[in-house]
């Protein structure tokens, strides 16, 4: 039995013995000492580190990610997107799924995706000042899957404006027949809306802009257009910063033919009219323009409306209670101030080729309800709207170029004045 002083008993310690633990405490603060130089720089050299790995997961992740890249072009938490050109589209591979809804509603957004797979849009036009959302899914050569999402609201009408134009597209008019716009918003950049709507000729001709005031803005070559071109107009104003705050939502391209050339001459002091097609005259007809009180305007005047019958008030034109006839047949719009070129079947005797007797307008012999073999009615058969009616041998002024589609009243070279590009 080993006695108790013989088990406490310590070993000897040795000069050697002494040496080795030192060595041995040295190699161990190294050791720690490197332990902590990598914690500083880069991470623990410990196999124990929480990370487990997870680094070199996430690094083959992105590695193995798909290569498809999807882009909606109305960008996520946007307030003012477009309502004409959102779309979605796809690269280094193909759209498989996009689902567009209101964001209130839940309504879902009916669109197309293109047969390659490569873009989907909107069948129609968006609302404006809505939430929209869109998910859009797709996968890359690999089958790889990868998604985009974006939430935005379009542009709001207190924060948009729009241009009413004339002629419509398809339309055929006479060459008289300018490009007019009618903004419902003051524009302050005139150049920055201005080039943005192109309107070119097959003809060649040279088309300038005109800004009559901040809302209007009007289109035409320096000559009456050539017959039988064609022209187009090419409408960018989408996310066209107009006024402050305020932007365009159009976008697209119009195309109307230019007919034959018809312009007609009334002489004011033979009381006739002289209607030429292409420079050759094919009619002559007897008129009544206004009377010595109320005399008929001078000037190159634009048809911009017709109408088989309509009524008219002399109240809407400051006239009082002088007149107010509900059925006056083919009348033709002149100017917007109320001047017509139209058919009348009230006056008293025969004044058409011998007297002034009417309000201003210029009156043609016609029947009551519009029907019959009537110069009225024969002058309204032939005439489009864009065609040409000059005044002349008037005692009164001639019009002013934005009363009506009457541009062709001012000088080219103060027309080209009032472009702002």
């Amino acid at each position: 039995m080993t006695s108790p002083a013989t088990a406490a008993q310590p070993q000897p310690r040795t000069p050697q013995h002494l040496r080795n633990r030192r060595r041995a405490l040295a190699a161990a603060s190294a050791l720690l000492l490197g332990a902590l130089t990598l914690t500083a720089c880069g991470g623990s050299a410990s196999g124990s580190d929480k990370n487990d790995g997870k680094g070199s997961s996430d690094a083959a992740a992105a590695k193995d990610a798909s290569t498809l890249k999807i882009t909606i072009s109305a960008k996520d938490g946007s307030s003012n997107a477009s309502i004409n050109s959102t779309a979605v589209t796809a690269q280094g591979g193909r759209l498989t799924r996009v689902a567009m809804t209101e964001a209130q509603s839940g309504k879902a957004v009916t669109g197309a995706l293109a047969a390659d797979g490569l873009s989907w849009k909107p069948a129609q036009k968006l609302e404006r000042g809505t939430q929209y959302k869109i998910m859009a899914t797709g996968q890359d050569d690999k089958g790889r899957s990868a998604t985009e999402n974006s939430s935005f609201t379009t542009v709001y009408s207190k924060n948009s404006f729009i241009g009413t134009y004339t002629p419509d597209g398809g339309s055929t008019v006479g060459v008289g027949m300018p490009v007019s716009f009618s903004f419902d918003k003051p524009i302050t950049d005139k150049k920055a809306v201005q080039s943005h709507i192109t309107v070119t000729s097959s003809s060649g001709q040279q088309v300038v802009g005109h800004w009559f005031d901040g809302q209007r803005l009007d289109f035409r070559p320096q000559d009456y257009w050539k017959a039988g071109s064609k022209v187009t107009m090419k409408i960018a104003l989408d996310g066209v910063q107009g006024a402050k705050g305020v932007y365009g939502v159009q976008s697209k391209t119009v195309t109307f033919t230019v007919g034959r050339n018809q312009v007609s001459t009334v002489d004011a002091k033979t009381q006739m009219m002289t209607v030429q097609q292409d420079g050759k005259t094919v009619k002559t007809i007897p008129v009544s323009t206004g009377s010595a009180e109320h005399t008929t305007y001078n000037g190159q005047m634009v048809i911009s409306e017709k109408f088989t019958e309509t009524r008219m008030n002399g109240a809407t034109v400051n006239f009082g209670g002088e007149y107010d006839i509900k059925d006056v047949p083919h009348a033709m719009r002149l100017s917007t101030s109320g001047t017509f070129i139209h058919g009348n079947y009230w006056y008293k005797g025969n004044p058409f080729g011998n007297a002034g007797t009417s309000h201003g307008c210029v009156g043609l012999r016609d029947v009551q309800g519009a029907q019959g073999d009537t110069p009225a009615k024969w002058f309204f058969d032939h005439s489009l709207i864009g065609d040409v009616v000059t005044v002349k041998g008037s005692p009164d002024k001639t019009i002013a170029p934005d009363n009506g589609l009457n541009g062709w009243n001012m000088a080219w070279s103060a027309w080209q004045a009032g472009s702002a590009v």
